[in-house]
């Protein structure tokens, strides 16, 4: 949505930093009012505190530039809807289908954190080399085997080409799991971040902020 638009504008401007803390200094002076520390003249103090707040917080960074990790996970996001479009039909047996796509799924959840990623290239190339090689390696591998083959075993103590399949997926899902567990950490972190800045700028107010 435009932000040029008085809408856009408005939903903009509540988002932003300055409304965030104009909003905590307000419901501080809300605090005040039912402790009767305001009195009659509460709705001056409270819209006071509003502008204070708004006044004293730093203006939103304005950022026009597209980091490298949010193009490359466009590209990457693209690859993976390419892919599982080549997994449907009567190719792969379903339970392989459902694994698939279950870990697409987490998959799909890391690339919406491109700025995380961007903090970690060593997660990015993982998540890279499942969705251009690991993955597609494996289900190659077996997509040219004969259905009767992959599903037989060869001896008591060797599996199937179907089990091995199986397998390796638990095993690309196990370590996109442990990625998408890095990168929640890391918003958490963020968030905790936030709430240590907060309760600094803001700790007088007698609201507790803290994580």
């Amino acid at each position: 949505m435009a932000t040029s638009s008085p809408k856009g504008r408005i939903l903009a401007y509540a988002g932003s930093t300055r409304n965030i803390a104009g909003c905590v200094l307000a419901l501080a002076g809300v605090v005040l009012v039912f402790l009767g520390v305001a009195g009659t003249y509460w709705p001056v103090v409270v819209a006071g505190l509003y502008g204070v707040g708004a006044l004293l917080a730093p203006a939103d960074r304005v950022r026009l530039t597209i980091s490298h990790a949010e193009v490359e996970s466009g590209r990457l996001s693209a690859d993976l809807d390419t892919l599982l479009g080549k997994v449907g039909g009567n190719r792969f047996p379903a339970d392989v289908v459902t694994r698939v796509g279950a870990l697409a799924d987490v998959v799909r959840d890391i690339l919406r954190r491109a700025d995380t990623l961007t903090a970690s290239p060593d997660h990015l190339h993982v998540v890279s080399q499942t969705i251009r090689d690991y993955l597609p390696s494996s289900l190659e591998a077996y997509a040219n085997l004969p259905r009767s083959y992959a599903l037989t075993r060869r001896g008591e103590r060797e599996h199937s080409a179907h089990e091995e399949l199986l397998a390796q997926l638990d095993l690309l899902d196990t370590q996109m799991r442990k990625v998408a567990e890095s990168v929640h950490r890391g918003d958490e972190q963020a968030l905790r971040d936030h709430g240590r800045f907060l309760q600094d700028r803001f700790g007088d107010s007698g609201l507790d902020l803290r994580f």
